[in-house]
């Protein structure tokens, strides 16, 4: 049994089968690299319950607070946007490898901090690492992953991250009765050295090969898991996209390169599309559910280690409705996913305010909080990561992967720094309420703007771009 990867590179099909063996293989690839979205999710998510002591020890106030957590996501902007280039210029592999051993020593500051600053430096050293792995994971799986079990590769992203958020929860729950709190940061430099020997043996990405002229390599690579002939077809798929690529730019004044070149017009609905998704991501609250989830638990009048323990409910729950996001991505579609998620995210943070401002017990408001996570996780958190490595031309996927994860780490920065004082400020039922109207927001974005990519190569993705953006422009086909 073989398995089709349709690389259609106008409206003529092109079948390359992968071979079984080859399938497993893209799909331990696939594996492999996630390592670092694993990554992603811990370092995200142990400051968590961590946060209930590092403020005790190191006696930090409200802002300190917030900005210990904060941080880590300028750290994460930085390494978002220098990935880009980084990873267009050094390969997919060896930028994996350096950001490994990036999140190690963001580690080892971390945990052996005895300052606010050292803890500061510690954390934008990780976030650096964080933001990295944020866009080179799904470039790089969107180049070795065949169309028809691409969504289910893509969301690997999404599933590791959050398998990392439970990890890092089931962390701060075993250390919750000793307060130690350097054991929880130590955990993860484990995974962090695993990153960098995982990136030993992992093969370069086909395109870049292909985009940085070694293409026989490229074929090797390619020719290792599908069947005889295969090779041929996607090269000459490459060759019909770059001239593409070539025939747009020639028709663009100015020869801008680099994050500037996604502002090209044949670009930019993509352009906007992936930055608006990326920042409503964010705006939409979820992470302050992640990071702040043992917090809030704890203003119902729980103790440390029990809002931590309620905090690992939400970890499952994310991980369960991840995994059927993943099953169905390649399904039913990305738009009917992002749809269905803000319809739940709207009327699930909608009512966790009214829990709030009702003053309802701690029961009622987790049961919230996990409905909210569970409409967040069947969409808008998987899907989201699939789209931004689906809706750029292939030239530019990795700026296109960058800039839309440094617009969702500056989202992430602005909301997690500001919403202890807007509900210090306001109240915390009514923040949540302002969360509700910007997921409702986005229902009405995605329903008009969000195009529909299963199933699609990035030329059909790009023409339905064009025409929810303005009059389409006169097809292109490429001889």
């Amino acid at each position: 049994m073989t398995q089709g990867l349709d690389l259609r590179p106008a409206a003529e099909s092109q079948l390359v089968e992968l071979t079984d063996e080859g399938l497993r293989q893209t799909r331990r690839w696939g594996i492999g690299i996630t390592v670092g979205s694993f990554l992603f999710g811990f370092d995200t998510g142990i400051i968590s319950g961590a946060l209930l002591f590092i403020r005790d020890d190191l006696h930090l106030g409200a802002f300190e607070q917030s900005s210990v957590v904060s941080v880590l996501l300028l750290g994460a902007v930085a390494g978002a946007l220098a990935s880009g280039r980084v990873s267009d210029r050094i390969g997919r592999r060896a930028i994996l490898g350096v950001l490994g051993l990036i999140f190690t020593v963001g580690i080892i500051i971390t945990a052996v901090s005895t300052t606010y600053w050292t803890m500061v430096v510690g954390r934008v050293v990780m976030g650096v690492a964080v933001g990295g792995v944020s866009a080179t994971v799904p470039t790089y799986l969107a180049e070795i992953s065949p169309a028809q079990i691409r969504g289910r590769m893509l969301t690997l992203n999404q599933l590791l991250i959050v398998i990392g958020l439970l990890s890092s929860y089931l962390v701060n729950l075993i250390f919750s009765g000793s307060g130690d709190w350097r054991a929880m940061f130590w955990i993860g430099a484990i995974p962090s050295v695993l990153l960098a020997l995982i990136s030993l043996r992992l093969p370069e990405s086909p395109a870049w090969l292909y985009a940085h002229g070694r293409i026989e390599e490229a074929r090797a690579m390619i020719g290792s898991v599908t069947e005889p002939g295969g090779p041929d077809k996607v090269i000459d798929r490459y060759q019909r996209e770059d001239a593409e690529r070539r025939r747009a730019e020639a028709e663009e004044p100015g020869g801008a390169v680099g994050l500037r070149s996604l502002l090209a017009p044949h670009v930019r609905p993509a352009l906007v599309v992936g930055l608006a998704l990326a920042a409503l991501q964010q705006f939409a609250g979820i992470n302050t559910i992640i990071y702040y989830a043992p917090t809030i638990m704890q203003e119902t009048g729980l103790s440390a280690s029990n809002s931590i323990f309620y905090s690992v409910f939400i970890g499952v729950i994310n991980l369960l409705m991840t995994i059927v996001s993943i099953r169905l991505v390649d399904r039913v579609g990305r738009r009917p996913l992002l749809l269905t998620s803000l319809a739940g995210m709207a009327v699930s943070v909608g009512l966790l305010g009214l829990s709030f401002t009702a003053d309802l017990s701690s029961a009622v408001i987790l049961i919230f909080m996990l409905l909210y996570i569970m409409s967040f996780a069947i969409g808008m958190g998987p899907v989201f990561w699939v789209l931004l490595g689906e809706v750029f031309p292939p030239r530019k996927r990795a700026q296109g992967a960058a800039a839309g994860s440094t617009t969702n780490w500056l989202a992430n920065f602005v909301v997690s720094l500001l919403f202890l004082p807007v509900v210090a400020w306001i109240g915390q039922g009514e923040t949540f309420f302002i969360f509700a109207f910007i997921c409702l927001i986005g229902l009405a974005f995605v329903a008009r703007r969000v195009p529909e990519t299963r199933d699609r190569n990035y030329l059909e993705v790009e023409a339905d771009l064009q025409s929810r953006w303005g009059p389409e422009r006169e097809e292109r086909v490429v001889q």
